[in-house]
């Protein structure tokens, strides 16, 4: 008879304490039923804290794992080796030069009398990214198309081939000398391919005169087929960019907006400011008539300008340069090359035949 009743006691305990663990882990639930009384709510909030710091905690944990594993991603990117562009991969770089410059490809023209003064893989045929925009401006200007026509920003200008950014979201209206303006100036795409849509016949007719355009002034190794650069299927050599730079370098428009250093826009109610891409123009020591700045992975660095130096005017083109800063330490070098050099012997190094680049180039 006592073991009975000592075995229902504890039986008795043991339902006590199931009953408590499952009480203390409804704590909160009940606490805020309607039907719950002020007592039982008293009751259930003593316990709910417990039940919230284990909650937070098992978050806190989670949380610490996220991020461990966010931060072990952002590693394993950081330690990718960045893109080769397509001059490296057809060994370009390799090629010496005079200046040892940085730029795989180097060109420069005498405007008056296209004496070479130096010349480098100069017809290597290579992605041009944003020089493109030099062309689009060119076939602009020549088109006799209101320059105060409002054109739209839309889903079409937004960018897909790179995922770059713009501040001219779909929606914004500027000018078409605006658009232009920021094109050449900013190297703004939207702007670009906003002014592409807006020709006559559409986009694919504007790739289409770009073609043409090129082939009438002899740019045999140019290919273009769309008006920003961001396709890395915008394909030329430094002689024919260097045609390009000469025609562009008769309109007086592409001459001012291309070296204007900053401009300012009116999107709705905000005041947008946009500057040059090329520092170069900011420099006193330089007289540049016309430039255009471009990069994309494939293309590298690249920079094409008309300027006066050593008291000639030139044609520079400098395609695929090595670090965010290298195509303006090569242009530099050029500069302080010509003035101080006593006479200028036409320059004469290896050529890379463009069929072997655009062979090379597509193996990448």
């Amino acid at each position: 008879m006592l073991k009975f009743r000592i075995s229902r006691q504890w039986l008795g305990m043991v339902t006590l304490a199931m009953g408590l663990a499952v009480f203390g882990s409804t704590a909160d639930a009940k606490a805020r039923r309607p039907g719950t009384t002020t007592a039982q709510a008293a009751a259930a909030a003593k316990k709910a804290p417990a039940a919230r710091t284990s909650t937070r905690a098992k978050a806190s944990v989670a949380a610490r794992s996220t991020r461990s594993v966010a931060s072990r991603r952002s590693v394993v990117r950081a330690a990718e080796p960045p893109r080769r562009s397509f001059g490296q991969l057809a060994g370009l770089h390799a090629t010496d030069d005079p200046l040892d410059l940085k730029s795989s490809v180097a060109f420069v023209l005498d405007q008056d009398t296209n004496e070479v003064l130096l010349n480098k893989n100069s017809k290597a045929v290579l992605p041009i990214a944003s020089i493109t925009k030099l062309m689009t401006g060119l076939l602009i200007s020549e088109a006799n198309l209101p320059m105060d026509e409002l054109l739209t920003i839309t889903e079409e200008d937004v960018d897909t081939e790179k995922g770059s950014s713009s501040r001219l979201r779909p929606g914004t209206q500027l000018t078409r000398g605006e658009m232009l303006h920021l094109a050449l100036m900013s190297s703004e795409n939207r702007a670009a391919n906003a002014l592409g849509r807006h020709y006559p016949g559409g986009l694919t007719a504007f790739v289409a005169a770009m073609n043409a355009k090129a082939k009438l002034l002899g740019m045999n190794d140019t290919r273009y087929v769309e008006p920003t650069g961001l396709s890395s299927r915008n394909q030329s050599s430094a002689r024919d960019l260097a045609m390009l730079v000469k025609t562009a370098h008769q309109v007086p428009l592409l001459r001012e907006l291309s070296t204007s250093p900053e401009y300012q826009v009116a999107v709705g109610s905000r005041q947008l400011q946009y500057h040059t891409t090329n520092r170069l123009v900011l420099n006193p020591s330089w007289d540049i008539g016309l430039q255009k700045t471009g990069y994309i992975s494939e293309a590298g660095q690249c920079l094409v300008m008309q300027a006066q130096l050593a008291g000639r005017k030139l044609i520079l083109v400098l395609l695929d340069s090595a670090g965010k800063y290298s195509r303006i330490g090569d242009a530099e070098r050029i500069r302080k090359w010509l003035i101080t050099s006593p006479s200028l012997p036409t320059a004469a190094t290896p050529e890379v035949a463009p069929a072997v680049v655009a062979h090379e180039a597509s193996a990448g």
